[in-house]
């Protein structure tokens, strides 16, 4: 057992590598339909289905999502193409060129456990296209601006907008669908994530092979900041494990047509810990190139983070300040990457 440092506090997680094998109904799978079709009663069942699942599990499969699929084909078909560029021409756009943490990162330059020596994975990443005139970028909301584009690539950058636009329609029919689960209504949150910080990485990890060190695999365990994670993996390849509540490694394999989706540290905070912000990693075993595509979904910047008042009673106070999303997102960010962390100076 070992101590884990989250944005929440510290977390006890397990050792060991191996996740164990288990049928994938352990990992529940959300059929997220209603959500689409309208149907009162539907939504009203898949809202019971899913606060069970936030409040015992944390991670999630969801299917009929309506995401298109060949917009989820092209940025894999992106990512395998950028990935295998000159590493000069990936560090053309590399992160530390960015105010606010977008574009290129080398294998080990970010270490989300902080008693790891580092991340096992290259990454590229885009938030919402803000320009650099904006009211809120002048103010200096860091987690706002513009992206970082590599030169003479149209087809990348519209693959990776595309998506990231087809995803900010997907999370808030997520979103929808959390707001019943906790007795709200629908469209409870929609005025808070008009300007969400929502990140998109396209990741790669390369293999590892023989014995490996605990403390260098792909990416380390940790929370993710955010309200959610919806991430797209490669069928066939695996290396997804989740922390089940008997501090197994559980694993999160690819399921076709399928998202995988875990509850963040936000939205742990906004439901008093009543959703469960699970602990993950990943370790690619599987000698192939993996590559991924987490997308983290979060309030606005200056949208305040505390106890909803469906999560809080005499006998359960309040368990965290509130807090800023801004702010919050934008310290973990600075726990975790060290180029990051030194321009915030």
């Amino acid at each position: 057992m070992k101590q884990l440092e989250t944005g929440n506090g510290a977390r006890t997680i397990g050792a060991g590598l191996d996740p164990i094998r288990v049928s994938f109904d352990k990992i529940p799978v959300i059929d997220l339909e209603p959500m689409f079709s309208g149907d009162t009663d539907a939504k009203a069942a898949l809202a019971a289905e899913l606060r069970k699942v936030c409040t015992e599990v944390g991670f999630l499969y969801i299917k009929n999502h309506h995401f298109p699929k060949d917009v989820l084909q092209k940025v894999f078909a992106i990512a395998e193409d950028y990935f295998a560029l000159p590493d000069a021409d990936k560090m053309a756009n590399h992160v530390s060129k960015s105010k606010n943490l977008r574009g290129y990162a080398a294998l080990l330059e970010e270490n989300t456990d902080p008693t790891a020596r580092g991340d096992l994975h290259e990454s590229f990443d885009i938030a919402l296209e803000v320009p650099a005139d904006d009211p809120d970028v002048l103010a200096g909301k860091v987690l706002y601006g513009p992206n970082q584009w590599p030169e003479g690539k149209p087809e990348f950058r519209a693959a990776l907008s595309a998506y990231h636009a087809e995803m900010i329609k997907l999370s808030h029919h997520l979103l929808h669908a959390f707001a019943l689960a906790l007795g709200l209504e629908e469209t409870y949150f929609d005025a808070l994530v008009d300007k969400p910080l929502a990140t998109m990485r396209i990741l790669h990890y390369p293999p590892q092979y023989g014995e490996v060190d605990e403390r260098l695999i792909g990416i380390g365990a940790h929370s993710d900041y955010e309200c959610f994670t919806i991430l797209a993996q490669k069928d066939g390849i695996s290396a997804l494990q989740a922390l089940n509540a008997d501090n197994q490694w559980i694993a999160a394999d690819p399921i076709p047509d399928c998202f995988v989706v875990n509850i963040g540290d936000q939205m742990a905070r906004w439901t008093n810990d009543l959703f469960a912000s699970t602990i993950h990693r990943a370790i690619n075993r599987s000698g192939k190139e993996r590559y991924s595509i987490p997308f983290f979904f979060g309030p606005n910047y200056d949208t305040v983070v505390e106890a909803l008042p469906s999560c809080v009673d005499e006998t359960h106070p309040a368990k965290y300040p509130p807090i800023s999303s801004g702010d919050y997102v934008n310290g973990r960010f600075t726990a975790t990457f060290a180029s990051y962390a030194a321009q915030q100076k």
